[in-house]
């Protein structure tokens, strides 16, 4: 199995991206900062968004610490993203090639695998939320909402989804930067013609929570948005200009991600904080319930402005999964890579939409397990990023003859000393519907945080819907990473950069 890493001619006017994991050509590192709010606003810039609002009223907040929670959960998620964005512009490929400074070159495949799994996993569950609003939508119109009209739903959507992962990165931040505004005037027109169902007196009037409420809250809403993609966050910055500012990349990473959900998620708190019928809809059809109180002439643009931004969202995830599959080995081009996964992502649509009897309770429980990990991947990453002051060496990203090294032992091992603590403080949420996943939790009896109650298939205690592990789990990787790998990595970067060597010479290294 080989790795490439030769730079392929300029393909910044062809409709196919050309490059898969190749070091980017300094001809084509032509972004600006400033263009990273495009993609990143407009896979957030989605009525899908204010369905957070339910999921965090669920933890028994009140309006107000919902909105502290969203405001801070967040910008703070989003904020990790744009500081793993800088290692895009230092290393000139994508994260998890990038995440090889500090796992190894081949050390790299054990985050890789959980990374490609939770991207594929996320876009799967847009997909599918797209075609369930498709058929709500539908019904709501008096329209059929029957087999035919989900198959046709499901067939349309998958293949805008492959469609555009295939076409790469060009394509896309040109599509993104249209869908900004298509989605962002239709939920603009959502608020605009909602904004008479909110009844502000009674939102504020629902009790306050714990602080563990608190906690579990936020942890789910820094899970749900900015740590959601923090595993692809390098991939659109790769493209910027070597000299470009790692501040500016930091601010409209986090601003072009947060900016939108903090305001939607904020605005759904008020309207579901009114009617607690949205609520509980929301939990089995998040699109669908929100359409429920609009008047029919505004649900086709609806409809078609929540599919788009789900779709958006779904393209960057099916790209970047695609890259991920790349760098685990697989010697493919990258718009093969991509269609793939994006025909992996529409079987398992398929399945949920016309086979499953359950897909939504056990498919989100599988999600937040995987989240555990990416969070110890995210902290280790950080703090590399945060400990090197040059550029990463990026012939030796793909060789593990390299400076760094072919497994980082004490990277993986920290890895997976943070997901052990950390599974054994989140439960899950799901524990009567997806029962195969009730191991998760086995700390919380012993240090007295919780209980698990069998007969309701459901944990009692204060602390035991926090969800402590995953923050946990972020911090032991950032500390330990920074603790146990800073003269590692100062020894890395004082070392000289190694002569070509004959095998080298084509740009493979085997």
């Amino acid at each position: 199995m080989t790795d490439t890493h030769t730079a392929v001619p300029d393909n910044r006017r062809t409709l196919v991206e050309l490059n898969g994991i190749d070091i980017i050509d300094e001809s084509e590192r032509t972004a600006k900062p400033s263009d990273l709010f495009w993609p990143w606003f407009a896979a957030n810039v989605s009525v899908f968004g204010m369905s957070y609002a339910a999921f965090v009223y669920g933890f028994g907040v009140s309006f107000w610490q919902g909105v502290l929670i969203t405001v801070v959960g967040v910008t703070v998620s989003f904020l990790l993203c744009g500081i793993i964005a800088i290692a895009g512009k230092r290393g000139s490929v994508p994260t998890m090639v990038l995440s090889r400074a500090a796992f190894g070159v081949k050390g790299q495949k054990v985050p890789g695998i959980f990374s490609w799994l939770i991207s594929m996993g996320w876009e799967t569950f847009l997909a599918i939320m797209a075609t369930l609003a498709t058929a709500t939508v539908f019904n709501e119109l008096g329209w059929s909402s029957g087999t035919t009209t989900k198959v046709i739903a499901c067939a349309v959507i998958a293949a805008l989804i492959v469609l555009g992962s295939v076409a790469g990165y060009h394509t896309i931040i040109r599509m993104q930067s249209v869908l900004t505004w298509v989605t962002g005037l239709a939920t603009l027109g959502y608020i605009a013609i909602t904004f008479r169902d909110i009844d502000l007196s009674a939102a504020t009037a629902l009790p306050a929570g714990s602080t563990q409420a608190l906690i579990g809250a936020l942890v789910m809403v820094m899970t749900g948005f900015g740590l959601g993609w923090i595993n692809i966050a390098a991939d659109w910055s790769r493209y910027q200009k070597r000299d470009a500012s790692g501040g500016q990349i930091v601010f409209w990473n986090t601003f072009g991600g947060a900016v939108a959900p903090v305001l939607l998620v904020c605005y759904g708190l008020a309207l579901a904080g009114s009617n607690p019928d949205l609520i509980d809809g929301i939990a089995n059809d998040p699109i669908g319930t929100l359409a429920t109180i609009l008047p029919t002439w505004f649900l086709i643009p609806f409809w078609i402005a929540a599919v788009l931004a789900l779709v958006s969202g779904a393209v960057l995830g099916i790209y970047s999964s695609g890259l991920t599959l790349l760098s685990l080995g697989i010697d493919i081009p990258r718009p093969m890579a991509a269609l793939i996964d994006g025909t992996i992502l529409t079987l398992g649509t398929i399945y949920v939409v016309f086979f499953a009897e359950s897909f939504l309770a056990p498919f989100q429980s599988f999600l937040i397990t995987l989240g555990v990990p990416i969070a110890a991947w995210a902290g280790i990453l950080i703090a590399d990023i945060m400990l090197r002051r040059k550029d990463y060496d990026e012939a030796a990203l793909f060789d593990g003859r390299g400076r760094y090294g072919s497994w980082n032992w004490t990277s993986v091992g920290l890895m997976v000393f943070a997901s052990v603590l950390g599974w054994g403080l989140v439960v899950n949420n799901f524990a009567a519907d997806a029962t195969w996943n009730n191991w998760q939790g086995y700390l919380l009896e012993p240090l007295g945080l919780g209980t698990y109650v069998e007969d309701g298939a459901y944990w009692d205690g204060n602390w035991a819907y926090a969800n402590l592990g995953v923050l946990l789990a972020l911090v032991i990787g950032f500390v330990g990473y920074a603790l146990l790998q800073a003269s590692a990595v100062r020894r890395q970067e004082a070392a000289p950069v190694a002569p070509a060597r004959a095998d080298d010479l084509d740009g493979t290294v085997v």
